[in-house]
């Protein structure tokens, strides 16, 4: 796949994940303790995939500066993702809000970032 079709489309897949974000984050913030299952599940695999054709441009034929900055804040806001599914919703805890809040801005980042880097 060409690099800059792949970037486009980790974007994309990107895009839907951090609608599927807002859409968890309104759940929590409005009381429920933590989304659906579904939901976070798919969340979490969209932007997996995303983030794997990331690391594979990355290892392949290199990213933009701004991209390799995105990627970054991506694989951090997947730690603070799985810390919140393994910690949290499995466990049947409520997610901390603060812990939402700080992975959403992360993600949001990364997500200009790329943006910058692939629709300059």
């Amino acid at each position: 796949m060409e690099p800059m079709l792949s970037m486009r489309t980790a974007a994309v897949l990107l895009a839907l994940t951090a609608l599927g974000g807002l859409l968890m984050a309104g759940i929590r913030f409005a009381g429920k303790p933590h989304p659906p299952t579904w939901l976070a599940m798919g969340h979490g695999f969209i932007a997996g995939a995303a983030v794997t054709l990331l690391v594979y441009d990355y290892f392949t034929v290199g990213l933009p500066g701004m991209a390799q900055l995105g990627l970054l804040l991506f694989l951090l806001a997947a730690a603070g993702g799985i810390v919140m599914n393994l910690g949290y919703h499995w466990k049947q805890l409520p997610l901390p809000k603060w812990l939402v809040v700080v992975h959403a801005l992360i993600a949001a980042i990364g997500f200009l970032l790329l943006l910058i880097a692939v629709w300059p």
